[in-house]
């Protein structure tokens, strides 16, 4: 029998590969033609927004188009210089000054200047009219004060802030707050100009109805062109300001082609054929994926990389927010009330079989995940130092949720002390494999306890409109990019974060929300964040973050699932690239990177 699936199995992959093989042939064939360097990658989504400091998904363009004031090395984490060439922090820890790298310029050649970077910062990120995600990493204190900006002359600005902030370096970092510089002279009318419910224009500025010319960057490359459903390509910013030691201007590399993709399986066949010079720079290359490339390495002239633990943390969260919207309940209420008791979310957890899907879906390849913070941090909290841990156990499940007053049929089916059906519906972004297989093992789980899951994958810019916009969503599986700093997670972590989709708050140009609650445990959350801000002593920042980990453990408002290993194969072609866990994207130095004829 083994057998017999196994080489069913094979026969369905195969028809799989014929049938995309004449879907990619189709793709390849309408591209248009082009001379110089080149490198093609690959995504499964379209992108939601060409503004930067409106988008709130990953990948997105901008990790080719746009810096910010520092970045993150993506193999020690150590912050470096982007567009300012150097910072100084006052000895209060109350003013930071950084100052501007010389003769910047936007890619339409107009100067890049300290007024470009007050307009981002004071008129776009702390604007409260605008629901920009990176504003929740520069909340400050008990009160989130944000921080303000001054010009002190055309290459300095000055950050002036409430009190001592230990993360407001990798707060300048695009890689984890988002905040890339904007170019004031495009976009500053729409900040000022309002549209019919009085918020600013600028909120849906550089849509991606936005004629991709249009878009003016500061990163190496600039769109050249977006067929929505199949590619976006773009080309060399002539005025990039990176120069490698020789003098030589960056990037190396004349164009970037980013395919857009159904589904991980059309990106394996994309990358088999040849067609795709990456596989697992966005996401970590699915282990199955993984032992059928390694057999192929020398004669597919590519290599895998592995770049060890993945900073990312996957999850299942249910909505636990209690509001209303035009006066009607977010969420049922009496799926509501199972959602927000604990021992519901804990006896979901032991029921979960996370070995089951290392074996079988990660191929071993992977191991448990426990903790919102990355592994790699230095805060981190392993269980043997006190983290809580959920392992697979049905019959405690059964007796948690027992305990606070479910109850079996003769048929083993979970009923409310109501005799309400437990029963709810699972989202998921549609053609991620790995998310897609995680999902139909959970409703498995879950029917083993009595519970019935519908489990439905959908396109993933719905799934996020579900999360941000609508909110009708009672339980999905995601994802959520990790870092060495726990601050980075502010906006999913705090009450009032933009990111805190189990119990969102009203973002800047949303209806009101009735009767939202916040509970006790997630204001002590709030209070960790603060403290731990706060704090520059690293040891005492690492008892606060410990006290995080464990409230979270306990409470569950995320069920933490399975911590990849970050695997990418990349074409023998690509020289340069620097691969580890840490960032979310395995190609993060793509200006540094070159390519060599084979």
């Amino acid at each position: 029998m083994k057998r017999r699936g196994w080489l069913l199995g094979l026969i369905a992959l195969g028809l799989i590969f014929t049938l995309l093989w004449g879907r990619s042939n189709s793709q390849t064939a309408s591209a248009p033609a082009f001379s110089g360097s080149q490198i093609v990658l690959s995504s499964l989504q379209d992108p939601g927004t060409f503004n930067p400091a409106m988008n709130g998904e990953f990948p997105s363009i901008f990790m080719f188009t746009f810096r910010g004031l520092t970045i993150e090395d993506g193999t020690t984490g150590e912050v470096l210089p982007a567009l300012a060439e150097s910072w100084q922090i006052a000895p209060d820890k109350r003013k930071i000054q950084f100052t501007l790298r010389p003769d910047l310029r936007w890619s339409d050649g107009q100067p890049l200047t300290a007024d470009d970077v007050v307009f981002t910062y004071r008129d776009v990120v702390f604007n409260e009219k605008i629901p920009s995600t990176s504003k929740d990493g520069f909340r400050i204190g008990e009160k989130g004060i944000l921080p303000t900006i001054r010009k002190l002359d055309n290459r300095r600005v000055e950050f002036l802030l409430p009190e001592p902030f230990s993360p407001i370096l990798r707060a300048t970092s695009a890689q984890w707050s988002g905040v890339h510089i904007l170019p004031k002279h495009i976009l500053e009318d729409s900040v000022k100009q309002l549209d019919a419910n009085g918020n600013p224009q600028f909120i849906a500025a550089w849509n991606t109805g936005t004629d991709p010319s249009k878009i003016i960057t500061n990163g190496p490359y600039v769109m050249e062109r977006y067929v929505p459903g199949e590619r976006i390509i773009f080309r060399r910013n002539p005025y990039y300001w990176e120069k490698d030691e020789q003098g030589n201007q960056l990037p190396y590399i004349d164009r970037v082609v980013w395919q857009l993709m159904e589904s991980t399986d059309a990106q394996l066949l994309r990358f088999r054929s040849g067609e795709l010079d990456a596989m697992g720079d966005v996401r970590p290359l699915r282990p199955e994926y993984f032992s059928l490339l390694k057999r192929e390495e020398k004669r597919g002239r590519f290599t895998i990389l592995n770049g060890g633990p993945w900073s990312g943390t996957t999850y299942l969260t249910f909505n636990l927010n209690t509001g209303k919207k035009n006066g009607q309940p977010l969420v049922d209420p009496i799926k509501s009330r199972w959602f927000n008791t604990k021992e519901f979310r804990q006896a979901v957890a032991y029921a979960i079989d996370r070995p089951r899907m290392i074996n079988n879906i990660y191929r071993g390849i992977s191991e448990t995940q426990n903790s919102p913070i990355s592994v790699q941090s230095p805060f981190y909290l392993k269980p043997e130092d006190g983290l809580k841990v959920y392992d697979y156990n049905v019959e405690k499940a059964k007796e948690l949720l027992q305990s606070v007053g479910f109850k079996y049929n003769s048929s083993g089916q979970l009923f409310d002390s109501d005799g309400n059906r437990v029963q709810f519906s699972l989202i998921t972004n549609a053609g991620n494999r790995i998310r897609e297989a995680i999902g139909s093992q959970i409703k498995v789980d879950l029917s083993k306890i009595g519970i019935q899951v519908d489990f439905s994958p959908i396109n993933f810019n719905t799934l996020i409109s579900k999360i941000d916009d609508t909110r009708d969503w009672e339980a999905h599986l995601i994802g959520f990019t990790g870092g060495l700093e726990p601050h980075e997670a502010a906006n999913l972590w705090t009450s009032n974060g933009s990111s805190h989709s189990f119990n969102r708050a009203s973002l800047a140009g949303q209806a009101p929300l009735e009767g939202r609650q916040v509970s006790d445990w997630e204001r002590e959350i709030d209070r960790l964040f603060i403290a731990g801000a706060r704090e520059f002593d690293e040891a005492k920042r690492k008892e606060i973050y410990d006290r995080f980990q464990q409230i979270v453990q306990e409470q569950l408002p995320v069920i933490h699932l399975v911590h990849e290993i970050a695997l990418m194969a990349v074409r023998d072609r690509v020289q340069g690239e620097k691969y580890s866990g840490l960032p979310s994207w395995g190609l993060w130095n793509v200006q540094t990177l070159r390519v060599e004829d084979e």
